[in-house]
């Protein structure tokens, strides 16, 4: 383990997305998911509405085969103007 990290390479890696409800906001996820992990399989995407209905809950579980995967990958998406949350 090179990388400062507890995890080894490459794993399976869950990614919760949180933003506000809105049409596009899983289709616009997945395809940022898919410029970082271009193996990842969209149908596998897990979603979830708040309990209001104002939030939705993005999960794509990805093949991470590195540290620096991941954190480019969580800035793009912490960056994205739909995006409230990243876990």
């Amino acid at each position: 383990m090179s990388e400062d990290t507890l995890l080894e390479f490459p794993c399976d890696f869950p990614i919760k997305i949180m933003g506000s409800r809105s049409e596009d906001f899983a289709q616009t996820m997945v395809g940022i998911v898919l410029r970082h992990a271009p193996d990842f399989a969209a149908e596998t995407v897990e979603m979830r509405a708040s309990g209001s209905g104002n939030y939705l809950s993005v999960t794509c579980t990805i093949r991470a085969t590195s540290k620096s995967q991941l954190d480019a990958l969580y800035l793009e998406l912490t960056a994205h103007p739909m995006v409230k949350v990243v876990l």
